[in-house]
């Protein structure tokens, strides 16, 4: 446990700064040194991340130990199990990164679609605008892939992909629904059921695409044209 985590800001008229924790020496901290600390700590969890991502690229998940990703990142044993319980929960964490930085940038197009004078009204037109850059690459598909074939393998691990799994879905949920929304579609299935099928189209898709050995472009083409046919298939 850290102390930083349990520590509420309050605001103290007689000082500038306030009183936020003690720091475990019983010496008060001040707001200013509690966000200092704070932001130190999300730059050890962003190097470690990152480290985990090249480790994993290089040897894959079971093989890329705490102690080599500890070492590409510059810490210690210590500073990875200040972060992380363990190996497994910094891998859900890279895999939910990734899965962010995708939706964060459909989302973008999206608002910038629903601003726009030129909107396409085709469901497959909209798909295909939605993903028209690269949000796929080698590395994140075999994360995420990784991931689920480990948690296929390890009882322990299922609940906590399968719950994952669910908020991913529910996000792309999300966004569907402001997608028939703004266009005016009718979707011939709900929000949930389709955000369950795209997912699952752009896993087969994307895992295809890494078999077939093709570069990031050609991987983010082969998946838009995947999701482009479902689109049009499923949405009126």
């Amino acid at each position: 446990m850290y102390p930083i985590q349990f520590c509420i800001l309050g605001s103290d008229e007689d000082s500038n700064l306030g009183v936020a924790c003690e720091d475990g020496t019983g010496r008060e901290r001040t707001v200013s040194e509690v966000i200092q600390a704070s932001a130190r700590r999300e730059r050890t969890r962003q190097r470690l991340l990152d480290a985990a991502a090249e480790v994993f690229a290089e040897e894959g998940l079971d093989a890329a130990s705490v102690e080599a990703i500890c070492e590409r990142a510059g810490f210690t044993r210590g500073a990875f199990y200040s972060n992380f319980e363990s190996k497994d929960e910094l891998f859900f964490e890279l895999a939910t990164r990734v899965s962010n930085e995708k939706l964060s940038a459909v989302t973008a197009r999206l608002r910038e679609l629903e601003a726009s004078t030129d909107r396409p009204t085709h469901p497959a037109e909209i798909v295909g605008r939605l993903l028209d850059f690269e949000t796929d690459d080698r590395l994140g598909v075999l994360i995420l892939s990784e991931i689920r074939n480990h948690s296929l393998r390890d009882a322990t691990l299922s609940a906590s992909y399968l719950a994952w799994e669910d908020a991913m879905s529910a996000r792309v949920a999300r966004v569907i629904e402001d997608v028939a929304r703004s266009s005016g579609l009718a979707p011939r299935m709900s929000a949930d059921e389709l955000a369950r099928l795209f997912l699952m189209t752009w896993e087969s898709a994307s895992q295809r695409a890494v078999m077939m050995g093709l570069d990031n472009e050609a991987l983010c083409a082969a998946v838009s044209d995947r999701m482009r046919a479902l689109a049009e298939a499923l949405v009126g």
